[in-house]
């Protein structure tokens, strides 16, 4: 039995979700469906991280106590997902006691081995990232994506000994070249190890900051919240004694955004290293997401797109395709309210519902509503079931590789082909002569046959249009995976019209 365990981002809840964590958590949406249809055991988490000073800031702006207002917001990600047809298995939340406890367990097993040590610290803070941060890493006085400039503190922390793991991540990385991609990306992190990291503040004092897991040693501090949070990942599989974290955690893939880079990377390997955790399988990581003026969207900038209003306004399954086909994972890429009225209208409407429409009135005019029996297939036929049996193989090979667009691409390349056959097999015209009527059944079944194989192959992409397709087509209701041709469609059950993709034409 093959494992696959698939993670987002443990996300920041000092906010609403925005289309950056929907990016995200939909692309591992994604993969996980088709891993799953695909046969393997597939575990997908997602959460929420609570703790940390930006939330304890967020909350005494907004006049409620740290725990309620992550509670809320944890909330409001959760059903988030659930209206994004995002299907986590796992949702970890960094304030559940059994989290808690393997922090804390973590903590003691690093301090008593050494690899943690209390010191003075002075230097620049960073609010916004929750961390400290050089001079060289500033532009204009403050990183480039926080609001504000770092503030100079001088407090005991205690550090974690990452520098002592620098070398062993730079091997790792040179070994495993495809252990971070795109390469892009792997490339920025070696030139990072090629100088000293220095050493990690895991700690705050708790008469700064009390919002957060108590160091178990000192209750007189609280642990740096990445540092709580990067162990979501294995908390939820019972690290570290615990069945599933040994069924799942080798096959471990993270999706994050480039901006927690460092803390993936830097941090996250060099915890696991000193822990004796396996180092994960594979690091995707995404670009940013850019508004219509081109630039990074932001609250600030009001350029952004907001997901649950796209969905309601497109539909779920719009909003899905378009994030994977206008943005390739790993590269910065505008979305706006324009492009996913252009993905809806002319991929979806034009291309793909057109077929299922026309090929729906067609079996309903010629045949009663009825699925014929096929006859003699002829090059064209057997072109596109050579097609239909290729593209699983394909399309889960590019989904291993974190190309989800390109794969939706070549589903939609095998819709073309058969808008194509449509029209030079003309069924109206084979339908005007009783002698081709044996034609125009082979015609019609292979249309609804392929329209069947494409309702498997997008429905991880969108899982509700598909379905709606595959009860058009007089087929079941869920889904089928590289399903054998002539087991898709029935000859004898009845097809049904409908129009899957309504056109709209109110972009901004």
């Amino acid at each position: 039995m093959s494992y696959r365990y698939i993670t987002t981002p443990i996300y920041y809840v000092n906010d609403r979700p925005h289309l950056g964590h929907a990016y995200a958590s939909i692309h591992a949406d994604i993969m996980a469906r088709y891993l799953r249809a695909a046969g393997h055991q597939v575990l997908l988490l997602t959460g929420a991280d609570e703790h940390g000073e930006k939330i304890a800031k967020a909350a005494l702006q907004a006049g409620e106590a740290p725990h309620a207002f992550a509670e809320r917001h944890a909330r409001a990600f959760e059903e988030a997902w659930r209206r994004l047809a995002v299907a986590p298995d796992l949702f970890v939340r960094t304030t559940a006691p059994a989290h808690a406890r393997v922090v804390s367990e973590c903590l003691t097993r690093l301090y008593e081995a050494g690899e943690i040590y209390l010191a003075d610290y002075e230097g620049l803070y960073s609010v916004g990232q929750e961390r400290f941060v050089t001079d060289k890493e500033l532009v204009d006085g403050k990183l480039p994506e926080d609001k504000e400039p770092p503030v100079l503190r001088r407090e005991p922390n205690y550090f974690f000994r990452m520098e002592a793991h620098r070398e062993w991540m730079r091997q790792l990385l040179l070994d495993r070249p495809d252990l971070i991609q795109p390469a892009q990306y792997r490339n920025e992190v070696l030139k990072l190890l090629d100088e000293p990291i220095g050493d990690l503040s895991i700690s705050r004092p708790k008469d700064r900051l009390d919002w957060g897991i108590p160091v178990p040693w000192d209750a007189g501090h609280i642990t740096y919240v990445w540092f709580d949070a990067l162990l979501g990942y294995v908390s939820p599989l019972g690290y570290p004694d615990q069945r599933a974290f040994a069924d799942y955690w080798p096959s471990v893939r993270h999706m994050i955004g480039k901006d927690i880079l460092r803390t993936h990377t830097l941090f996250w390997l060099g915890m696991t290293h000193a822990l004796g955790i396996a180092p994960y399988a594979r690091l995707h990581v995404s670009g940013h997401l850019l508004g219509a003026d081109g630039r990074k969207m932001s609250k600030s900038l009001g350029n952004g797109v907001d997901p649950l209003e796209a969905a309601h306004r497109y539909g779920v399954d719009t909003l899905r395709y378009t994030l994977v086909r206008e943005v390739s994972f790993g590269f910065d890429g505008i979305v706006s309210n324009a492009v996913i009225e252009q993905r809806l209208n002319r991929d979806l409407a034009d291309n793909l519902g057109n077929l299922a429409a026309r090929t729906l009135a067609m079996v309903t005019k010629y045949r009663d509503g009825m699925v014929p029996a096929p006859r003699t297939y002829d090059g064209a036929e057997t072109a596109i079931i050579e097609r239909a049996g290729q593209l699983p193989g394909i399309v889960l090979a590019l989904v291993e590789e974190m190309k989800v667009g390109r794969a939706a691409e070549q589903i939609m390349e095998f819709v073309s082909q058969l808008n194509g056959y449509v029209a030079s097999s003309a069924p109206w015209l084979l339908a005007r002569n009783s002698e081709t009527s044996d034609r125009l059944s082979t015609v019609l079944y292979t249309l609804l046959e392929a329209l069947y194989s494409v309702s498997d192959l997008l429905a991880p992409v969108m899982p509700g249009k598909m379905r709606e397709l595959r009860l058009l087509l007089g087929a079941a209701a869920e889904p089928g995976w590289n399903v054998s041709w002539g087991a898709g469609v029935e000859p004898g059950s009845r097809v049904s019209e409908g129009i899957l993709f309504p056109k709209q034409y109110e972009a901004d």
